[in-house]
């Protein structure tokens, strides 16, 4: 996969520029439903910009496709009792800890793999993305990933499907979100299954991602630069005895999904009210801007 160049003469380091852009963008959209409203913050556009590096026809197809995904997969309407199932294991959770600047982290466990529903594992993923993004800090805009390969073998691997459309979600429906990934204790055969993966990958996915081992005090020093040693997990080397608990986390999603039916309440009153024409419903009143709007999208 090649990088697509920039616009010419556009200087990305210049902020009256990318602000140019971003309203380029936003009249090119169009109008909105109310919950598009509310997903296209300023934050959500200048994400997307930033994954066509900064080229408003390809960011606007980009955007679209997502806005349309949304409004066919409504991620925000994906409660727990829908997904809990998947999350018994602890395979995927959001962290209680976060990294040394405030971020969600998100913990995979892929040898905690629980079922073989790929719609399932579809749906989990993409509660816990939006639940993470939910909590993030105001002004950080992306997560930290923390995947225990443990104990993984290639019966645990993935079937080519779910990590194909996973690749797809992540990257075209959740551009810019991936501050950084850590690979803990992947095995060798792990590399093997990961150069396969890779082909769904964009390059600058990849550059983030940072194979660690709890044996090599060089790769640990990288995972310490991002997450105090006291915070982290005695599994992952850390400190922390803080272990998964599906009650307690059960409980903690519970009162999530309180929020994010408070958060889009309003905006799915006022999408319903009003008809929808070439699959993109314009809402009467636009939303008022809030901290959880930028988080949101």
């Amino acid at each position: 996969m090649f990088r697509r160049k920039h616009a010419p003469d556009f200087n990305s380091n210049d902020a009256e520029q990318r602000k140019a852009k971003i309203n380029e963008l936003k009249v090119a959209l169009g109008p909105l439903s109310a919950r598009g409203e509310k997903y296209c913050s300023e934050a959500c556009l200048k994400r997307y910009l930033e994954a066509r590096n900064w080229n408003v026809a390809k960011s606007r197809k980009m955007l679209e496709e997502s806005l349309k995904w949304r409004a066919a997969y409504r991620p925000e309407d994906i409660h727990w009792p829908d997904v809990s199932a998947e999350g018994e294991t602890g395979k995927m959770y959001r962290a209680s800890f976060r990294d040394r600047e405030g971020r969600t982290i998100v913990v995979m466990r892929p040898t905690k793999q629980n079922t073989s529903s790929h719609e399932g594992q579809i749906r989990f993923l993409v509660y816990t993305l939006e639940n993470a993004i939910l909590h993030l800090p105001e002004a950080q805009e992306k997560m930290v990933w923390l995947i225990d390969f443990t104990g993984w073998t290639m019966a645990h691997a993935s079937p080519i499907k779910t990590s194909r459309e996973t690749a797809n979600i992540l990257q075209n429906h959740y551009p810019e979100r991936l501050a950084i990934g850590f690979l803990f204790n992947a095995p060798k055969v792990f590399e093997a299954f990961f150069k396969v993966i890779k082909v769904f990958l964009d390059p600058k996915t990849i550059e983030k991602v940072n194979f660690v081992y709890q044996k090599d005090e060089e790769s640990m020093k990288v995972l310490h630069k991002y997450i105090d040693p006291e915070v982290l997990p005695v599994e992952f080397g850390g400190n922390n005895n803080v272990a998964y608990n599906h009650e307690e986390y059960s409980e903690l999603m519970m009162k999530d999904d309180i929020k994010t039916a408070n958060f889009w309440a309003d905006d799915a009153k006022t999408d319903h009210a009003n008809p929808a024409t070439n699959g993109t419903m314009v809402p009467e009143v636009k939303p008022q801007a809030s901290v959880l709007a930028a988080k949101a999208s």
